[in-house]
Order: C-alpha cells, then structure tokens, then sequence
C-alpha cells in the first residue's frame, strides 16, 4: 500500500536545533571517515578490498539509541516526540494493557516523512506466559497464595483473550512469533498495532472504531523509521511502556530494553517527583551509571510556581536517589513537554490558561537579558527544557558512543592503508621484500595463530563466568540464610501474629558487586589476549613480508563497556510491604513450614533474574568478546592475502602498478592515512568518559 505523499515541510527556525550542534559536528566528522573509506576502497584489491567493505558496513549500520523510561501518565511519549520535532507522531494516549517498546528510527532529511514501520509480535513462550500463568504478577500471586487477587487477575486475562479472539479470529494465535512490514506508517496505522483503544472494555464497541488496536493486544516491538529535517544524524529514540502495569510485563519489557542502551533518559512527573517515585522505577536507575542515565522532570507546566518549587523537588529527587544507592551525580532537567509541543504545533493561542500562566510566572525568574530580543516560541522553547536536554543527549551520544565507534573504524582503515602501501612495495619491487616463507605456510600459521587466541580468549572468559557464577549463587545462599535465621528469629520472639518482612535490597547489592567484579575481569582478560594477538600478528607479518610491512600501523581492538545488570531491579515478592506478602503470611502456618516455604518462595521468585544474570548475559558478553577478536584477526588476513598476492603473480602485477603510476597511487594512500590519523587523534582528545 502507498503512502500519501507528505505535505512540504518548510525550513525549521534556528531555535529548534539548539543542543544538537555536538551532533552535527560528529556527523561532519563521520562524513570525512566515510569519504575516506569509499577513496581506500578504490585503491585497494578484492582482499583489502573486503576489510573496507565492512568497516563501511559497520559505520553506515552505526545507530546511537537513546531509551525513555518511566511509569505511566509521566508523559515519556510526548517527550520523544517533541525530540523528534514531530508534535503528534505517536499516540501518548496508549492503554495500560499494551506492553509495546516503540522505536523511533531517525535519519536526516530535507522534509519529514515517514518511510517504513514493523510489527513484531508476541513469541508464543510470552503469550502463554501471560494467558496461562498471568504475566509475572500472575505466578507472584500464585505463589503467594493470593487467591483473591489472582482470580481478578484470571477474570481480566480471560477478558483478554476473549476480545483478541474476536479481533483477529479464532486462528489468531498463528500470527504470534511473525512481523508485519510496511513501506510507510500513519496514525491509524499505529492505532491498530500499538493503541488497544477506549473501547477494549466494552461489550459493543463503535462500528468505525473497530479497527483501532486490531494487534495491539500481540504486539511486543514497533520500530518506525522516518526522515527528520532536526536530526544531524541518524539516531533512535525508544519509547518503552512503563513499569507500573496490570500484570508486571511491561516491567521484563523495559528491562531488556534499558539492557540493550548505553543511554537512558529517566521520566517523571514533577508532582510524582516531589511526592513518590516507583520503587520499581528507583530500583532499576540505581543500576545504571551517572554517565549512563538523564533525568527529565516533565510536566513543570502543572507546578503553581516552578521557579520556587523546582529547587525543592531536585533535592528531594536526590536524597531518594542517595539512599537507594542511585546515580547521586545524574543529571538533572526539568521542563515541560507540552510547551515544547505547543511550539511545534504553532498553537500558542490554544495553550491552556493555568499552563499559561505558568509559563509567564516561570519566564520571570528562568529568563535573562540574553533572551530578551528572541520571539515568544523561540522563549517557550527555552523554558520548555528541551534544549538542555538536546544537548546533553547529544554529548553523551558523541562521547560514550560516537566517538569510540569512530575511532575503532578510523584505526581499522588505518591499519589497511597502510596494509596497502605494504602490497605496493611488493608489487613494484617483487622479490626484494620477500619474506622467509610462502603464502601456503602464511595462512597456515595465521589459521593456527587465529584458533589459538579464540581459545585462550574463550577458555578464559569462561573461567571468569565460573567464577562469577559460583559467587552469585554463594550470595543467593548466604541471603537465603540470613533472611531464614532472621525470619524464626522473629517467630521466636513474636510469633506469627505480626508480619515480618525482609528487604532484597542486600541480595541485590552483592549480585552488583559480583558482576561489576565480573565486568572487570572480562575487560582486563580480553584486552590482555587483544594485545597478544596484535603481538604476533606483528610478528607473522614481518615473518612473511620483511622489511615491505614495517610501515603497517596495527591498533589493540578497544574492549566495550558492558551493560549494566539491570534484571536484577526485576520486582519479586519482597519487594511488596502489602496485600502480597501478607497473603502469603497468613496463609502460612508453623515455624517449619514458614521456613520451607520462604525458601521455595525466594528460590522461585528470584530464578528468573539470576538466570538472566548468570546465563543469558554472561552469553552476550562473551560473544560480545569474542567477535571483537575474530574482527580484528579477519580484517589482518584479508591484508596479508592482499600483500601475498603480490607474491603470487609479481610481473603481472608489476605491469598493473606500472600503469596505474604507482607514485600517485601511493600519494594518494598516504593521504588517506593522513586523514584518518587526524580524525584518531581528534577524536582521542575529546575522549569517551572514563
């Protein structure tokens, strides 16, 4: 099906790009590294030729993500779309049923339009998950014993089911586990995957509604792609659903999609803030570094005095963070994504009066002289904090994920040019930079030498995971322990009339503290085998070419931060103080059988975060590790055939060089290498944070 064509969107005022110049600066940058790239691809031959391919591959498939989280109502998506400056893209009406992680695909562009969307749906695992045991608030209140709470859930899931059936027919559980694909995407398009619609409840719903949210009750991933006439360079903004919902998906939802972001941007309400945050919420930031998370109080345009309250609310804000062991240092925005929206949609008139008013007591005291000669929308921009949020975003972009990523691509083509230069030599002067044996025996020892480093790489990382998960499940035990001696204590001392309770808070600190050991260690391991692989690659290179190879400039491969462990925020039994606990509590009778059931109960509720901890992370690490190795040991044999190939038909390939004037040739190389050591040295003055 066509799109319609997009309206003309003319030229945007200057304000709306305001904290994005460190963007459009690094994107200036990454242009010149790939003019680089396509001008070594000319000069080099079907093996270097190859290594080129892939390091364009790597930088065209390089997209920054940015992930929103937060509960509901917070206002994340009205957020994220005034940060892609498209006031209405996404629906920030969805129902609390839908678990759907929206991603935003932004790449610059002349005029906004939107130019694709997918639809993943559910795995049958998950569905059956949800309909059959509840989602994780069903098997917590099973295992509970909450027997009341657990048939309203039943009679909710029921209702569920029953209205999918009727949406999709009685085959529709056919459609889990595949993806719809679409060549544009519009409101009513996203109505029917990820807005289940007002009319989910009732019995008849309006005849032309009936399309709304057709999938939404299937739909775990939306990614939407679009040109942008404010975005510098392609970027992805991840709209999660929130934490708080009926049956605690969207909670594993959100856990895997902070998991897989080195950025997150963390949205509360500036009521919320100043009264409770989630604990859920608070458990999950307290995971992330202060370099890692940005926290954007929204909805400032709901305070009655925010010049005065704004103080307030961010030292309240912080003393929650501190005693949970958050990111003390995070920064911290306030603003208001309805002003921001109001600018976009060029309706300032239609601003509600209280907002109004708002906004004029705030201008008083937030703005200076400086602004003074700016138009209103440009001073509601401003106010709206956007950005100051533009910009930080922007900076962390450049430097936690930009900058590295350029400089391993920079490094890389460095090393093949001058690779290049090396095969020159070879092809011009044949024999006389031979080296002491032949191609045969060259690949032979560089297959042996590339066996041997993945499997020290990979023996020893798996060593560490032993080791990691022998301590995280000592400290699962010694918790289990502690908690079990603390619990017949309070028996013994108040019977089983008053409730206890036990805070996860410890277990939780221990299994951080043995992953961040865990972290280190795989880091320290893979950069020490990095460097031993340059070490002897250094030496089969001479060893084969001899003096024609001694301008090759080898990099030690960077080792990558690793992601935080944040599927151990995931809630679980202990963490409730009310109607969970204390069901399970009454229900219970007996010093003995309070302990053997608080064992099953921790042991239960507790296996799914440990295994993701343990065993699905530990995975992506390692591959992780070992794809940085195999990367760099490929990019170095297909240089060496390169080279080699000069041996192998020295005459022919004597004439070619000849007529393609080798000394232009090499003129050019050289400045190409030039070129891509000053974007190295560039980019390692700015530097990613430590």
């Amino acid at each position: 099906m066509a799109a319609a064509e997009p309206a003309a969107f003319f030229a945007q005022p200057d304000y709306l790009n305001a904290g994005l110049e460190p963007l459009r600066e690094f994107a200036d940058r990454v242009r010149r590294v790939d003019s680089a790239l396509q001008a070594l691809q000319d000069l080099s031959g079907d093996a270097a030729g190859r290594a080129v391919t892939r390091l364009i591959r790597d930088l065209n498939d390089f997209e920054p993500a940015v992930t929103f989280l937060g509960q509901v109502k917070a206002g994340k998506t009205s957020l994220v779309n005034a940060m892609a400056g498209w006031s209405d893209l996404l629906p920030s009406d969805v129902n609390p049923w839908t678990s759907v992680v929206t991603s935003l695909h932004l790449a610059p562009g002349a005029e906004r339009r939107e130019t694709g969307a997918r639809f993943q749906f559910m795995e049958e695992e998950e569905w059956d998950r949800l309909v059959h045991k509840g989602g994780r608030l069903g098997e917590l209140a099973n295992r509970a014993g909450a027997s009341g709470e657990l048939e309203t859930i039943r009679q909710q899931i029921e209702m569920l089911r029953e209205k999918s059936r009727k949406r999709l027919g009685n085959k529709f559980e056919m459609l889990l586990g595949q993806e719809h694909e679409y060549g544009y995407f519009d409101k009513n398009l996203l109505e029917r995957y990820i807005c289940i619609g007002d009319d989910f409840f009732d019995d008849n719903p309006v005849e032309d509604t009936a399309n709304q949210g057709r999938f939404a009750d299937i739909t775990r991933s939306a990614d939407l792609y679009l040109n942008s006439n404010r975005t510098p360079f392609r970027m992805c903004l991840r709209d999660t659903p929130g934490i708080n919902d009926t049956f605690m998906m969207r909670e594993q939802v959100t856990i895997n999609a902070v998991r897989s972001s080195r950025i997150c941007v963390v949205v509360l309400s500036a009521q919320q803030a100043l009264t409770s945050i989630d604990m859920a919420l608070i458990r999950m930031i307290s995971n992330l570094k202060a370099r890692d998370v940005v926290i954007f109080v929204n909805r400032i345009d709901e305070l009655h005095d925010p010049a005065e309250q704004i103080p307030e609310i961010e030292a309240s804000l912080r003393r929650v963070l501190a005693d949970h062991k958050g990111p003390e240092n995070a920064e911290v925005v306030f603003g208001s994504a309805y002003w921001a929206n109001m600018v976009l949609t060029e309706n300032l008139e239609r601003m509600h009066a209280a907002s109004t008013e708002t906004l004029m007591k705030y201008a008083e005291q937030a703005l200076d002289a400086s602004t003074f000669d700016q138009s209103p929308a440009a001073m509601i921009w401003h106010l709206s904090g956007l950005p100051k949020l533009n910009r930080i975003i922007s900076e962390r972009i450049v430097t936690k994920l930009g900058d590295p990523t350029l400089t391993k691509i920079a490094s890389s083509a460095v090393t093949i040019a001058s690779g290049q230069e090396a095969a020159n030599k070879v092809r011009v002067q044949g024999h006389e930079h031979a080296g002491s044996i032949s191609m045969y025996a060259v690949r032979s020892e560089l297959d042996a030498l590339a066996q041997r480093h993945r499997a020290t790489l990979g023996q020893t990382i798996d060593d560490i995971i032993a080791a990691y998960q022998s301590r995280a499940d000592r400290a699962h035990a010694n918790f289990v322990e502690r908690a079990t001696h603390s619990l017949i204590t309070h028996l013994e001392t108040n019977g089983e009339g008053q409730v206890w309770s036990y805070s996860p808070t410890g277990l939780r600190m221990l299994l951080k503290s043995a992953y961040v050991l865990f972290a280190t260690r795989v880091q320290a391991a893979a950069k020490s085998q990095y460097a031993l692989a340059v070490e002897d690659i250094a030496e089969l290179y001479f060893k084969a070419f001899g003096k024609a190879v001694e301008g090759i400039e080898l990099t030690v491969p960077e080792v990558q931060d690793l992601p935080a462990p944040v599927s151990i925020a995931q809630t679980i039994a202990l963490d409730f103080k009310d109607g969970w606990w204390v069901s399970w509590w009454r229900r219970t009778r007996g010093y003995k059988a309070f302990a053997k059931q608080f064992n099953a109960l921790v042991l239960a509720e507790t296996q799914d975060f440990m295994s993701q901890l343990k065993t699905v992370q530990t995975a992506q690490i390692r591959a992780q590790m070992m794809e940085t190795l195999n990367a760099f040991l490929e990019q170095n044999r297909d240089i060496m055939i390169e080279i080699g190939s000069g041996h192998e038909d020295t005459e022919g390939l004597q004439r070619k060089c000849l007529r393609s004037e080798p000394h232009d040739r090499q003129d050019r190389i050289e400045t190409i290498i030039a070129g891509l050591k000053s974007q190295c040295r560039q980019i390692g003055t700015e530097g990613p944070e430590a």
